[in-house]
């Protein structure tokens, strides 16, 4: 039975997460809340090794969170139930597009679905900042919320994001700066 539970509950993800990888992240909260297949804190361990292996990181999401519900069965099908409807959904538009493309309501369509997938990457990445940054386990034992504060963390997202922005530093690969994060982490335990 929980095999076909993931199949359905990330074929559900797969048919309304438009936008990509991230904007998967808020139905994965909805699935750690309702199942308990996987802590707030190991979904941000998913979104961690997602971003930094090979592939698509919504697949890696699915992957990752059926393997750790049910096992390598578990990853193959939740694999299967995330891409099942984009693969479904691009069959039919390949066929359909040509004849539609120059329709407005098409068009129409296409301008709507931008901002929402936009919005729902920025509740996503909004989502993973206030986890990494607060602790807030350890605000209801401590007397300030500025001890709950990862200020490395803070420290380590601000030169990454100087050296992205630095003219002879820009023009890195992404996976340069994962892996000087990444460095950093192990180097100072964070």
């Amino acid at each position: 039975m929980i095999f076909l539970t993931l199949y359905l509950e990330f074929f559900k993800t797969g048919l309304f997460a438009v936008g990509g990888g991230l904007a998967t992240l808020p139905f994965l909260y909805d699935l750690s809340d309702r199942y308990g297949w996987f802590t707030h804190q190991q979904l941000a361990d998913m979104i961690a090794v997602s971003e930094s292996t090979p592939g698509a990181i919504g697949v890696n999401m699915a992957t990752y969170a059926g393997f750790a519900t049910a096992g390598p069965l578990g990853a193959i099908v939740a694999t299967l139930g995330l891409v099942s409807p984009s693969l479904v959904v691009i069959i039919i538009i390949a066929h359909i597009f040509d004849r539609f493309k120059a329709n407005p309501f098409v068009t129409a369509v296409f301008y709507g679905l931008r901002p929402a997938s936009t919005a729902l990457i920025a509740a996503a990445g909004f989502s993973v900042f206030i986890m990494d940054v607060f602790s807030f386990e350890l605000y209801t034992s401590l007397a300030s919320l500025g001890q709950v504060v990862n200020w490395p963390s803070i420290f380590l997202a601000l030169v990454i994001f100087i050296m992205m922005r630095h003219r002879l530093l820009k023009q890195l690969h992404p996976v340069v700066f994962i892996a000087f994060a990444a460095l950093v982490g192990i180097l100072f335990s964070f």
